[in-house]
């Protein structure tokens, strides 16, 4: 499913969920089509300059599969920033972040996509606060472990949990915006 409602490609759209969405709704963070996880819909238009594009830094974590067994340097690497590719073929280091190795989720979205289970391969919780195109994956393929699986589990404190794919959870707006950590939004 594409993280939108109106495409000119004839791809599943949000608005082929079952739930009535009231006008104006639109995803804040959206995941590209091969990406999975908790998505932000909202009507307030605020909320992506208040989010994305102010001076405190918002956390995002992913669960991200990927080839190969990785070891304790290449967590450190992450960790420290690594130079990756992006707009106009430029160099960029990121930013530190969070990383560490999990065992292979049982719950979360484990398996339902048929992905063998045969192969070498290691799941990450990676948390950062920026948000270079692809940067996640970008990171991982730089250290020689291509992504076979991303799922966007948080925005700070707002939690993917137990939704299912496709499950839309209604939130109060003030419980929305203490969970995500903005603040001053009636301003």
């Amino acid at each position: 499913m594409v993280s939108q409602f109106v495409s000119s490609h004839a791809v599943r759209l949000l608005g082929a969920l079952d739930f009535d969405f009231p006008e104006g709704i639109h995803a804040i963070g959206r995941l590209d089509s091969h990406s999975e996880g908790l998505l932000i819909l909202t009507t307030d238009k605020r909320v992506t300059k208040l989010l994305f594009e102010s001076k405190v830094p918002h956390k995002r974590t992913y669960l991200v599969k990927v080839a190969n067994a990785v070891s304790e340097e290449t967590l450190q690497h992450l960790r420290a920033g690594v130079t990756i590719r992006i707009k106009d073929g430029e160099d960029y280091t990121t930013t530190p972040c969070d990383a560490e190795l999990v065992h292979a989720p049982r719950t979360l979205f484990y398996n339902e996509d048929g992905d063998s289970e045969y192969g070498v391969y290691s799941w990450l919780l990676i948390s950062l606060t920026e948000g270079k195109f692809h940067q996640v994956r970008k990171m991982v393929r730089a250290l020689r472990h291509p992504c076979k699986r991303l799922i966007r589990v948080s925005i700070e404190d707002l939690r993917l949990g137990n939704m299912k794919p496709g499950e839309v959870k209604e939130i109060e707006e003030a419980e929305f915006f203490d969970l995500l950590k903005i603040r001053d939004h009636k301003n």
